[in-house]
């Protein structure tokens, strides 16, 4: 008998989630082992006895969104691998789901190919981000899965450009950052692609990244 990954969906659409399940089902290596319409009916779904491998994380729903819900597998099953999937790739919602513990981000209307692609990547890397982040940033995020490696070394920043890195890490806009640091706008934007530069990333996801491999913000 073939050696199946198990999956759960946690989604509170109910028609996407069943198809998400006969599709998923079609994966030659891959099986749902259930699917729940919010975080708390996943929890009550939870078997200690057989869990999944890949939770496949919806973000807005009732009750217990995605990022609270990420937050609880990442304190009681931290082996765990948590695909968000989601309409929205605003940054702030990526930020937000990688500082509450997903591994990997899939938008909804993504071809069936990268889905399968995403759960192959996440068990056998530890993550799975698609094209909209570098090469770079991944290699960032695959640092941070090995708690063997050592903190990059950190480029010198000016006190500014730390406090804009920061604020980065949040989920305030650029113009709210910079009402925040008592800037223009301009002169923001030119924070962040001096720190672009300086850091080798080319996304504010990747600033993230950075700050959290070299320690400078909390998860």
């Amino acid at each position: 008998m073939p050696d199946y990954r198990y999956i759960a969906i946690v989604d509170d659409h109910t028609m996407f989630r069943k198809g998400l399940c006969a599709l998923i089902d079609l994966f030659p290596r891959y099986r749902v082992l259930f699917d729940a319409a919010n975080g708390k009916d996943f929890i009550n779904r939870l078997h200690p006895g057989q869990l999944p491998d890949i939770v496949l994380l919806d973000i807005k729903m009732p009750e217990m969104d995605g990022f609270e819900t990420a937050r609880w597998i990442n304190a009681h099953y931290p082996d765990m691998k948590i695909l968000a999937l989601s309409t929205m790739d605003a940054d702030t919602v990526i930020i937000k789901m990688i500082r509450s513990g997903a591994k990997g981000y899939v938008l909804k209307d993504a071809d069936p190919k990268e889905l399968n692609l995403a759960f192959d990547e996440v068990l056998a890397k530890g993550y799975f981000y698609n094209d909209q982040l570098s090469r770079k940033i991944l290699q960032s995020i695959s640092g941070l899965t090995d708690e063997k490696n050592m903190l990059g070394t950190l480029v010198k920043l000016t006190d500014r450009e730390l406090q804009f890195l920061k604020l980065a890490c949040s989920e305030k806009s650029y113009q709210q950052i910079a009402g925040e640091m008592f800037l223009s706008e301009r002169t923001v934007d030119g924070y962040r692609e001096s720190l672009f530069k300086k850091l080798g990333v080319n996304t504010r996801v990747g600033l993230v990244i950075y700050a959290i491999k070299n320690n400078m913000v909390q998860l």
